[in-house]
């Protein structure tokens, strides 16, 4: 379906808190300016069609325009922004649907150095991976979610550092660093049934399973996927359509 821009909606404006944000330091400006905007996506101040002023987000962020420009020819590889030819910079669509083809892309990507892990078990790789999930059990049973959450990133890389190309670690990346740490803390904590899904993980690359690794990778991110469609239903950057009754949502999570 082609994808309607719209010029009649007001340009975003920012709070006076975010004027002139101070740099941080050993964070490249691109990479801030890319959760500048994707931050706005997910709390609501922009939508889906709403241009995107470079100028304004240099501005704010108190860097030059070249960083945010980056930023937006990233986030166009990304499919978050479309950039027409001598027409600005949109935010393209942003529903249930594009969450969930997000995090099946995801679940591929990562199925794929998982079930690569399994088949070669490097050395050194299966210990790692008890010593973070014995850690991520104490997360969980002393709730701490934002330790949970560096431990996960942890597992991952672990696995994509030891098995991965670099193509697919940049994939990964990509993927997995769309949804910042603070939006998953403000999420339902489902930490207690992503647990047992990184448990089944390990021992099928400890046993030498890649289908039942690449599985286990799969229902976890599906589980990530309905995480952050309630979520974002929650927040009301999702609204509930008639055509959006549980039955319809069922199917988008499995299509």
């Amino acid at each position: 379906m082609e994808f309607e821009f719209k010029f009649d909606r007001p340009e975003p404006r920012w709070s006076a808190a975010e004027e002139r944000m101070p740099k941080r330091y050993g964070v490249k400006d691109k990479d801030v300016a890319v959760a500048h905007i994707v931050s706005g996506l997910l709390n609501g101040s922009l939508r889906p069609g709403d241009r995107i002023d470079r100028t304004e987000i240099a501005t704010v962020l108190g860097m030059s325009r070249v960083p945010v420009q980056e930023a937006v020819n990233q986030l166009e590889r990304d499919g978050i922004v479309a950039i027409p030819y001598h027409r600005g910079v949109f935010l393209e669509r942003f529903d249930a649907e594009v969450v969930q083809e997000h995090y099946e892309i995801y679940g591929l990507l990562s199925a794929a150095a998982s079930a690569r892990a399994a088949a070669r078990r490097p050395a050194g790789l299966v210990n790692r991976l008890h010593a973070l999930v014995a850690e991520m059990t104490g997360t969980v049973e002393v709730g701490d979610p934002a330790q949970f959450e560096d431990l996960v990133w942890e597992f991952r890389r672990a696995i994509n550092q030891s098995v991965s190309g670099p193509r697919l670690r940049a994939a990964i990346s990509t993927f997995h660093g769309f949804m910042p740490t603070a939006f998953w803390l403000a999420c339902a904590d489902r930490r207690g049934q992503m647990l047992p899904l990184y448990r089944e993980e390990l021992r099928a690359i400890e046993r030498g399973d890649g289908h039942a690794a690449r599985q286990a990778v799969i229902r976890r991110t599906e589980e990530m996927a309905e995480t952050v469609i309630e979520e974002l239903y929650r927040r009301g950057v999702f609204s509930r359509l008639p055509r959006d009754t549980p039955e319809q949502l069922e199917r988008i999570r499995h299509a």
